[in-house]
């Protein structure tokens, strides 16, 4: 099949509403999550240096603050942030339930 569709809704948490889909939907080098955050909602502050993953944050509904490297960047529905590698970040959402699709790939072979 030249395709892989999947549901991602059918996709169980991983914790607090955050579904990986890069296992089903098959892919080789692209990481893709949902995240549905509740109100004040505040995420894991990592990197990913180690693995050279630069990442793109799109805030599908809601509000949300992305502290990347100690600054606070706002995000407002339909908006998009990359995030390079070596950089820290951390979601914090904002006072309404929230929806970001979260796309990951490394310049590792």
């Amino acid at each position: 099949m030249a395709y892989t569709k999947v549901d991602s809704r059918s996709v169980e948490p991983i914790a607090d509403g955050l579904r990986f889909l890069r296992d089903p939907l098959d892919c080789e080098k692209l990481g893709v999550s949902i995240l549905d955050a509740d109100p004040g909602w505040t995420g894991k502050e990592h990197d990913h240096a180690e693995d050279g993953q630069e990442e793109v944050y799109v805030l599908l509904e809601g509000e949300a603050t992305v502290t990347v490297e100690g600054e606070e960047v706002h995000l407002d529905a339909g908006e998009a942030l990359r995030i390079p590698a070596e950089a820290t970040r951390q979601i914090k959402n904002g006072d309404t339930e929230s929806k970001f699709v979260l796309v990951g790939a490394s310049d590792e072979e």
